[in-house]
């Protein structure tokens, strides 16, 4: 923390030292991944993409390293297999990417995708492998066809182990302590069906012997990869093995009420080992409150949504598994309705005396053959007779239908029928439907109000279509759109009414239309059904763009406004008023354009502010708004400047502070900047102003040195360009304290973890160096070539080589660049005399094509190099060397290594364990065929 006294000396010396150099920097963005989560091993695949091994379980986390200015906006998206995924449900756009205890099924390719408006986009992606190892299941099957009652008495017996797993899992079969192979005993055969090669291993066991009967164990193995341990299975076969036999003790099906527990018993007749009991619910999960204990289903108050199949499935991997099934009936009635048909021989839908007349009761019943149908008239039994002829259709071919035909109508049979319904064991309630059968009995009729069609709405509102229905009884109007095929207001193809009006809540424009009313057959006449329709015209305001458009424009410049009508209804009679505040510029009405103009000739500081353009119908207004402005754009901070930790003392450290201004000449000239400062987690922000002289250039890199700032802090900087119009925009950026790699300390690097020491890849090279080990490399790597481990022969370490197999061609080169290393003067007056530093390294270079490798050493400001400061080429060998080499940088380095591919494919060069410390090198290597560059 900073005392008062300090903090008033401290941000009184940083805040200074601005450069306005012709710098133009503009560029398109780049993009490399890099991880820090808990990989098992990332690896370089040859030709085509990076892979990202990681243990079920861990934690996976990619970043997405960009450079760009201005400062590129990052997307992250994912891909597995052939079908695209969406990554969570949407994109990430965040630098990292983070998933805690990933799964097996979110492995795939991940791409980074950087853009910012110059060039393509840049696209990175990296392939991430999940690994993960299951329990192994083992199965026993007898061959076909030989299977009686002793299941394994003299049979051949199968023993299938299987284990989800990636990689490819690797078995291996034991009896008791014995390992099994093929070969070891004529009475076994381990083999894998060419059908699922890699995927199980059977062990075949032909014509059981009394030593077959034994524990089997199968191991399943990914040989240790990511750390996953092998997984083991055991199997105790016996001459009482036997496939699984049940029984259920419930009736088939199970007819219940309603409200009532059931219990569904299962029970095991055979089977060793003892099966495992399980129910399922036909292809449904069982439902919540279903309760299983010791192959015991017990659903308490069950009710129609639980009726269905249920399956007891018993399994003990022996054989196939035994399945019996049973079907619940939930007892019910529902959806009672009737209809009159008349006379069908004579052309007339009214009720006659004299002529037969037809009632029908319809109702859903479960189970359909309990149904039961009563008529009574006028509250008293009625039986069939020659001229009342009750009949009932067949449940097993429709919907449970009961009919009254009344033959030669007459006047006493005026009354009230009654059709009853019931199921025949009782427990449910009655559907009664009453039909009144009288002179007034008549068919329906649809008519539309006077003046309800065309109904004219505004949007938002409510609005009522009816359609006026008279007859006796009055039937179910059923509602839908007349005009064109499409969903009602509720999102259903139809609506039924009982009172012939549909009621619509918060009417929109797309309800415009035709909507028709018809009778339903139900509830009223079995005749030709009658219909109308209803004309609806929603009415809106003019929709218009732009609907918010800020304008930034200096003082004395012009200012164009447009305001534009996209669609509106009614259409006509458009009229428009320009407005700035609550002043109006100008106003009149469209005539055949469809949109308004207004123009400031020459901008005053009085005509800053907010223009509303208003489009107005009989409906209401839209509005297009414009804010003119003279604020400035904000800075666009430069975030790839090289070294920006130029200072660094013991306490404090200097940054340097880089930046674009985002179209300068779009207002008045920039002339400061008001720099405010504040360490991260505190409230008071520093502030000073930055005087700038003459007018800023688009693209123009401008610097500011930051001095005193105290290590290791992080501070949070905020930059305000000033105009005479007052402030424009800000923008925000952290600055955080990131130690420099100092020589003084002895670097070593044994590429054993990512991001290989900040070493990076040349983008100016024709390809790349490899992170590798010898424990994961392809197994279709080129042979005689490449190390078979790394420079301590462990097939677990990791070094980096150059894979020099199709598509290289001989010449190309691929560059690694080491991080930038400080060189700190021993005085304060500068470096007068350059230190000397050990360079390091070991190298593996066997193979008869073998190329050549450089090291360089490349200064801060040198454009050019001098050549290499080592250098060796041609075969040296199947083993690792060192080398040492002095190297006098004057400044800032870096230190490069250089594969050239040789004439072949057998050239494959490797390097490990680098090293750099201050001093000399001492006890350098005894090898005359490596020759430095520069003398030892």
């Amino acid at each position: 923390t900073f005392s008062v006294t300090r903090r008033t000396t401290l941000y009184s010396t940083f805040l200074q030292n601005i450069l306005f150099a012709t710098i133009y920097r503009f560029s398109p963005p780049t993009v490399r991944i890099v991880h820090s989560g808990h990989a098992c091993n990332v690896e370089e695949e040859r030709y085509s993409e990076r892979v990202y091994t990681i243990r079920e379980g861990e934690t996976l986390e990619l970043t997405c390293l960009v450079t760009g200015h201005p400062r590129p906006q990052i997307r992250w998206t994912k891909t597995a297999g052939s079908v695209s995924d969406r990554f969570q449900d949407s994109s990430v756009f965040n630098e990292t990417l983070h998933i805690a205890k990933i799964q097996r099924h979110q492995g795939g390719r991940y791409y980074c995708k950087a853009e910012n408006g110059l060039g393509s986009p840049a696209i990175k992606s990296i392939r991430v492998d999940v690994y993960y190892l299951d329990d192994p299941v083992v199965t026993v099957h007898q061959s076909i066809g030989e299977a009686k009652e002793q299941f394994y008495y003299e049979r051949t017996v199968f023993l299938r182990c299987v284990a989800n797993s990636n990689p490819p899992v690797r078995y291996s079969w034991h009896r008791g302590r014995d390992v099994l192979s093929q070969g070891s005993d004529k009475g076994i055969e381990i083999y894998e069906p060419f059908f699922t090669q890699g995927e199980t291993k059977i062990l075949k066991l032909k014509n059981l012997r009394p030593k077959d009967y034994a524990n089997y164990s199968c191991l399943a193995s990914v040989r240790n990869v990511c750390g996953i341990p092998d997984r083991r299975v055991v199997f105790r076969l016996t001459n009482r093995t036997a496939s699984p036999s049940i029984k259920l003790l419930v009736e088939d099906p199970v007819v219940v009420n309603p409200g009532q527990t059931v219990s569904l018993v299962c029970i095991t007749t055979g089977g060793e080992p003892p099966p495992t009991l399980t129910w399922t619910s036909g292809s449904d999960a069982l439902p919540e409150k279903s309760m299983m204990k010791d192959g015991t289903l017990t659903l308490p108050a069950i009710s129609s949504e639980d009726a269905g199949v249920y399956s007891c499935v018993a399994s003990n991997n022996v054989g196939n598994p035994a399945k019996k099934s049973t079907t619940i009936i939930v007892r019910a009635l529902k959806k009672g309705r009737f209809w009159i048909t008349p006379d069908p021989y004579h052309n007339d839908d009214n009720i006659q005396i004299g002529r037969e007349v037809k009632i029908s009761c319809q109702v859903e019943a479960t189970p359909p053959e309990e149904l039961v149908f009563s008529w009574l008239k006028n509250g008293r039994t009625l039986r069939s007779s020659e001229r009342m002829v009750i009949t009932q259709t067949d449940p097993d071919i429709s919907p449970g239908t009961t009919n009254l035909d009344i033959i030669d109508l007459k006047f006493t049979d005026f009354g009230t029928y009654t059709c009853v319904a019931s199921l025949r064991n009782g427990g449910i309630p009655e559907i009664s439907i009453d039909v009144n059968i009288s002179s007034t009995t008549v068919p329906p009729n649809l008519t539309v109000p006077r003046g309800k069609s065309p109904l004219v709405v505004r949007e938002g509102e409510t609005v009522e279509l009816e359609c006026l229905v008279s007859g006796k009884p009055k039937p179910i109007i059923l509602w839908t759109r007349a005009d064109k095929e499409a969903p009602m207001p509720d999102g259903s193809m139809q609506m039924e009414s009982y009172d012939g009006i549909l009621r619509i809540v918060n009417v929109s424009r797309e309800m415009t239309g035709s909507y028709r009313c018809q009778t339903s057959q139900y509830n009223g006449f079995n005749v030709k059904p009658r219909e109308a329709v209803v004309e609806l015209i929603v009415q809106y305001p003019p929709t218009v763009e732009p609907a918010f458009k800020e304008i930034r424009q200096a003082l004395g410049r012009t200012v164009s406004m447009s305001c534009r009508v996209l669609r509106a209804h009614p259409s006509r009679v458009l009229r428009y008023e320009w407005r700035l505040g609550s002043r109006v510029l100008h106003s009149g009405h469209f005539d055949q354009r469809d949109e308004t103009e207004y123009a400031v000739r020459s901008l005053v500081r009085e005509g800053y502010g907010e223009y509303t353009c208003d489009i107005i119908n009989e409906a209401g207004a839209g509005h297009c708004t414009f804010l003119v402005t003279g604020k400035a754009h904000p800075p666009e901070f430069y975030y790839d400047t090289y070294s920006p930790l130029w200072q660094n003392r013991p306490r404090v450290y200097g940054y340097k502070l880089q930046w674009t201004q985002m179209n300068p000449n779009a207002v008045d000239r920039i002339m400061a900047y008001r720099l405010g400062i504040r360490q991260t987690g505190q409230q008071r922000w520093w502030e000073q102003e930055i005087p700038v002289d003459g007018p800023i250039q688009t693209g123009e890199l401008i610097t500011y040195n930051l001095t005193e700032l105290i290590r290791p802090e992080a501070y949070e900087v905020r930059l305000t360009p000033i105009t005479r119009s007052g402030e424009g925009d800000s923008a925000i950026r952290l600055i955080t304290y990131s130690a420099p790699i100092n020589p003084h300390l002895k670097f070593h690097c044994s590429f054993e973890e990512e991001p290989i020491c900040m070493f990076i890849q040349d983008k100016n090279d024709d390809f790349d160096w490899t992170r590798h080990s010898a424990a994961t490399r392809d197994t279709k790597y080129t042979p005689n070539t490449g190390p078979n481990g790394d420079r301590t022969g462990s097939k677990q370490g990791f070094y980096m080589y150059i894979e020099t197999s199709r598509p290289r061609r001989e010449g190309d080169q691929a560059r690694l660049v080491s991080p930038t290393f400080n060189v700190a003067p021993k005085n304060p007056y500068g470096i007068t005399n350059p230190p000397v530093y050990c360079f390091g390294f070991y190298y593996h270079m066997y193979g008869k094509h073998i190329g050549t490798l450089n090291a360089y050493l490349r200064q801060k400001g040198q454009t050019t190099s001098d050549g290499p400061v080592w250098s060796l080429s041609g075969n040296q060998g199947e083993r690792w060397r060192l080398a040492k080499v002095n190297i006098h940088p004057t400044s800032s380095f870096q230190v490069v290594f250089e594969g050239v591919r040789g004439p072949g494919i057998e050239g494959d060069i490797a390097i490990d364990d680098v090293t750099l410390e201050e001093g000399e090198c001492q006890n350098p290597p005894s090898n005359r065929m490596y020759s430095p560059v520069s003398p030892w």
